[in-house]
């Protein structure tokens, strides 16, 4: 996700969009991404963190967060 101190137009496009279709009393809308990874090894935890900071995100402007699925 961008983080909350950098512009989303996506994220205000979608609001703008929301009440023409119907839906009202949302505000603050931020769109990110989505990355799943089958990750094999021991710690792939930490692996796919560092894949994150390394190559998925843009640290500079978002933040990420890593979950291991069951």
């Amino acid at each position: 996700m961008l983080k909350r101190e950098i512009l989303d137009p996506q994220g205000q496009a979608v609001e703008r969009a929301l009440p023409a279709l119907g839906f009202g009393g949302v505000s603050d809308v931020r769109v990110g991404k989505h990355v799943e990874l089958t990750v094999q090894g021991e710690d792939a935890e930490a692996t796919a963190r560092r894949m994150a900071e390394a190559l998925l995100a843009n640290p500079v402007i978002e933040e990420f967060t890593v979950r291991v699925l069951p």
